[in-house]
This record gives structure tokens, sequence and C-alpha cells, in this order.
């Protein structure tokens, strides 16, 4: 992990509020607080040294709760800094029974999985494990903080804000997608984004999942300097075969979306948020 991306993560939103003296104060410990984590830090794995026979017929949910994602039902919080976190099991989100319904008949096939918002890779190294034959293209804004390698995993940086970020390493590259997940930022802009730029990469048949789908309806900070409609409403619209606009949308995308989307499903986990799926004709 990079400074810049502990700073970044752990302290920033800090700095932005705190008063000058405070600012002073944070930026000396920095580096030391930064050095102490690197320790407690976990290594980096490498998947293709496991012995994947213990995974045999194990359920997605069994998977994400031991690598320490909370798409599980049972998780170990990840999100403090690595001195805080504890090994103590608190609720996940609960999507794993989904995710395990839309991504079953991709097992011991040949697949392409394209994960946005990878973090320390806890998910896709339980879905490394579940679907056997994937490749998995993971993208974050702090690549550095991923924490496995294997040679069917490629990591790489990508801003999920930016056009041109998604145009570059997502648009313009031969790659197509059997399985999207966007769990990014969760910002209104960004879910918008990422779903119209992203969908025609999306192979026939295949599935593009967005998380935390109702972030921008239920937290200000998710919609702060943006206009709606929010993505919820936009998929809803659609689902009731209304009309909707949005400036982030251009007319070629939104035609696209329209003509090959096949379905739609919104389902609540069990913190209270949205997640959809979004199938492909």
């Amino acid at each position: 992990m990079k400074l810049s991306s502990f700073y970044s993560i752990y302290y920033k939103h800090r700095v932005d509020k705190a008063k000058f003296i405070l600012k002073i104060y944070i930026f000396f410990i920095l580096p030391f607080s930064y050095l102490l984590n690197l320790f407690f830090l976990p290594k980096v794995k490498n998947l293709d040294k496991i012995n994947d026979d213990s995974f045999n017929n194990k359920s997605l949910d069994f998977l994400l709760e031991y690598f320490g994602s909370d798409k599980a039902k049972k998780v170990f919080d990840q999100y403090p800094k690595p001195i805080k976190r504890k090994k103590k099991l608190i609720d996940g989100h609960g999507y794993s029974e989904f995710y395990e319904k839309y991504l079953k008949i991709y097992k011991n096939i040949e697949c392409n999985i394209l994960e946005l918002g990878s973090f320390n890779g806890n998910a896709m190294a339980a879905i490394f494990f579940y679907l056997n034959k994937s490749n998995i293209y993971s993208g974050d804004i702090y690549p550095d903080i991923f924490r496995y390698k294997s040679e069917r995993i490629k990591n790489f940086f990508i801003d999920c804000s930016s056009e041109n970020s998604i145009n570059d390493k997502i648009i313009n590259n031969n790659l197509s997608y059997d399985i999207i997940i966007e769990d990014a930022g969760h910002f209104l802009k960004d879910q918008i984004i990422c779903l119209f730029m992203c969908f025609k990469k999306l192979k026939s048949k295949g599935v593009y999942i967005v998380e935390e789908l109702n972030f921008p309806d239920t937290r200000e900070d998710m919609r702060k300097n943006c206009s709606g409609p929010t993505l919820k409403q936009i998929l809803n619209k659609v689902i009731s075969n209304e009309e909707f606009n949005s400036i982030y949308i251009n007319e070629e995308d939104k035609k696209y979306f329209l003509n090959h989307y096949n379905s739609i499903e919104i389902f609540m986990g069990k913190q209270g948020n949205d997640i959809a799926f979004i199938k492909k004709k």
C-alpha cells in the first residue's frame, strides 16, 4: 500500500473537516501511522499456490466469508485501518444468495469477469475459487491495496468517476465480459456512467451487477454536486417502461441499453442496501 493511498483512504476525510492545528497534527503523525500499519497489512497471497480441494462444492457465501468480503452474510470488517481490524464476525450485506443465483451457470466454464471497485480483492478471491475457470479483471482507484495475485487475475487502475478513464481502461480494449460487477464509489454520477458506458462491453446473456444501488437515494454525500435522477430511479422507470433522461447519459448509450437489456432485478441485502442484476439479451 502506498502512502498516498493510505492517506486518501484513512485520513483525507478527517483533514478536509479539521481545523488548522488538527491538520498539522494529522500530517505529523501520518508517516508513523503508515509505517506501523504496514506491519499489520495482510501479505499478498498467490491464489495459484492454494490447494482448492477444500473449496470444492462450497457455497459462494462460505467462500466470501472465508476471504473476508462484505458480500457474505457474516464478515470480518475489512474497512478499518489494518492495525484496528478485529477477528469478530459482523453482519455483511448478505448479497451472496443473489450472486449465487446468477453466477452458478458459469461454474466450470471459462468466463471473463470485470470488477470495478476491488478494494483489497477479497470478493474476487472468493469468486476465483467459485468460478474456477474465470479470468478476472479487477480495477480500483487504489490498485496497490489489492492483496491477491494469480495468472487468472489482472489488477489495474481505473477512476470510475471519469469517462476518460473508463474509455481508456475498458471501452477501448478488445475484451468483452460475461459478468461486470460495479462496486466502486457508489456516487450518483459514477453508477450511471459506468452502467451506460460499460453495458456494450457485456457479452450477450451476460449480467451487469450494481452494488449499493440505493446509496445516492439515501445518502447526501453520494449525490453531492450531482443532478438526478439516480440510477435506481432510472432502472425503476425502465422496468415500468417509462421515459427517463439524465445529463450523464448520451443518446447512443441510452438507445443501446434499452435495445439490449433483457431483465432487471433489484434485491435488498441484510443491511437494507439494494443490489441490481441486469441481464443482457
